[in-house]
């Protein structure tokens, strides 16, 4: 059997890149490949430090031949794209010269203010393929001379259902109290200070689950010490159970690659409050019913006087656009046009 690693910085975690890799490493499996994990930090199968985000030093050479050294096909996931360990990422670089390998690229450096300078990512190579998360950063690409396949992320349309009763004891939230789920990491372009201001515009609890990265921690503490409503920090719970607690899903986001939450709010039948970023739009255009930010009068009117219809469109677009069948299938077809089917 033809044997593929995905590599990156982490993974096997909750963040968005980890959560992506996951549903790729399934659709790899079934397309054919027996697939290994490689990465800096997370239960991989294979552990080389140095790639960590926070690694003091790079691998070196020989640690990272030797961890792809029995792989027939690479799929790099983003550290060939961001620069979060710029040294770790030319070093992989330097090895995948010349080798079948798949860049899947989230967040080039150009869409990040302080990434911006760094041109030596994303880098190309003859016997590569690349693929993007949106068609946004597929045109950028290509702007900058590296042809690039868009690839939506995949959603399973029937997720496992969560228990709502439970959870929202576990919580301490009443019957009838509205539950605001932001789930996210919380770091500056999640937007926390607006899911704030708009739990407190509904009278709703605020429920934030993930950790503070990128140095947020001080700001994130003033935030909701300062709050004006109920907020909830309870970690560690499947998201089948945080979707079903919560009554909307708030994503206020100034900038995301993609934006996994608002579609598998999606899934789990539950309306989201979605921010203007980008890529947004370009979702928006499938045909999300995704109510607005910066106006809490439309989520407030459905709250009072839910609409299955929009539930039920929503459910609709990831059916037949978002679905793992879809990712799946075109992954293979790109997989078939590159001669890497195994």
């Amino acid at each position: 059997m033809s044997r593929c690693a995905i590599v990156s910085f982490r993974l096997g975690l909750t963040d968005g890149v980890s959560i992506v890799a996951a549903t790729w490493r399934r659709a790899l499996g079934e397309l054919g490949y027996d697939v290994v994990t490689v990465a800096g930090e997370g239960p991989v199968d294979r552990t080389v430090a140095g790639l960590a985000i926070d690694a003091p030093e790079p691998p070196s050479t020989g640690e990272v031949e030797d961890a792809l050294a029995d792989v027939d096909l690479v799929v790099v996931e983003n550290l060939l794209t961001i620069p979060m360990n710029l040294p770790a990422s030319l070093v992989v670089a330097d090895v995948l010269r010349g080798r079948p390998a798949l860049l899947h690229h989230h967040d080039p450096p150009w869409q990040r203010e302080r990434y911006a300078h760094i041109t030596a990512l994303p880098p190309s190579d003859p016997a590569w393929q690349h693929v993007t998360i949106n068609e946004l950063t597929r045109v950028e690409m290509a702007a900058r001379g590296i042809a690039a396949r868009c690839i939506y992320n995949g959603f399973d349309p029937d997720p496992p259902h969560g228990d709502r009763d439970g959870t929202r004891r576990r919580l301490g939230v009443a019957p009838d109290e509205v539950l605001l789920a932001h789930p996210v990491r919380a770091i500056a372009r999640k937007r926390v200070d607006v899911a704030l201001r708009i739990a407190e515009q509904l009278d709703a609890t605020y429920w934030l689950p993930g950790p503070a990265e990128e140095g947020y921690a001080p700001e994130l503490e003033r935030l909701l010490s300062g709050a004006r409503c109920r907020v909830l920090r309870e970690e560690g719970l499947a998201v089948e159970h945080l979707y079903a607690a919560c009554d909307a899903v708030v994503f206020p986001s100034s900038w995301e690659g993609f934006g996994n939450p608002p579609v598998e709010a999606a899934t789990h039948r539950r309306p989201a409050i979605v921010g203007d970023y980008p890529v947004a739009a370009e979702l928006r255009a499938l045909g999300f019913r995704w109510f607005p930010a910066d106006d809490p009068e439309p989520v407030a009117r459905y709250l009072r006087s839910p609409d299955p219809a929009i539930l039920d469109q929503n459910l609709e677009v990831v059916r037949t656009q978002l679905s793992t069948d879809v990712m799946t299938e075109r992954l293979g077809s790109l997989l078939a046009d590159a001669g890497w089917a195994p």
